[in-house]
């Protein structure tokens, strides 16, 4: 089927906005970032939890002596 080129894919963007028209692409567009930022604030969220219920880490402190050259 091979790649499109640039003209193709503005001529399928202009059938897109001639069908939907503009107004409601904006809408679908906030939507869609809506749903985005709603999903990246419930991942934070889910971290957070994982982070403060563990608790039972341990820090290794040490230094490398010596590079070994692979």
């Amino acid at each position: 089927m091979g790649s499109f080129s640039i003209w193709h894919w503005l001529i399928v963007l202009a059938i897109v906005v001639v069908v939907f028209g503009t107004k409601k692409l904006r809408n679908v567009g906030s939507d869609v970032g809506g749903a985005v930022k709603s999903f990246k604030d419930a991942m934070k969220e889910g971290e957070q939890g994982k982070v403060e219920g563990t608790g039972t880490g341990q820090t290794i402190e040490g230094e490398i002596k010596e590079k070994s050259k692979v």
